[in-house]
């Protein structure tokens, strides 16, 4: 894995708050997100749909970034159009983490004893104090 190599994290695994229902009822929450490229970026702003519907540009890169979504043989922008709106927030946060931030991790503090540190939004590991 070229991860490895270089050090460079470039998969992120998350799971959704809802999940994607398919066409036969099954529930999808697991997958990966890539970091994004420069192609990704300048190809889906010049893609007609954008042009027509700036909030399109969203839906295209997620598509080219979700690598996997439970055992979907693809992500596509279908898929993406199909999420709950509560999913779609998460992957464009989880997608403005990884491509501006470099990382997933929340520093919160506990509401109890006040210590500080650092959750990972990726997971869907509960919480607790």
């Amino acid at each position: 894995m070229a991860e490895q190599a270089t050090g460079l994290r470039t998969e992120y695994p998350f799971t959704l708050p809802r999940g994607y229902v398919d066409e036969h009822g099954r529930m999808h929450r697991e997958g990966v997100m890539r970091l994004a490229t420069a192609r990704d970026e300048l190809t889906t702003q010049a893609d007609q749909r954008v042009r027509a519907n700036p909030a399109y540009l969203t839906v295209l890169l997620l598509e080219r970034t979700v690598t996997t979504l439970g055992d979907l043989a693809a992500v596509d922008t279908f898929v993406i159009e199909s999420l709950f709106a509560s999913d779609m927030a998460f992957l464009q946060d989880l997608y403005r983490r990884i491509n501006a931030d470099g990382h997933t991790e929340v520093a919160v503090s506990c509401p109890n004893c006040g210590s500080d540190f650092a959750v990972d939004v990726a997971g869907d590991a509960p919480g607790g104090s």
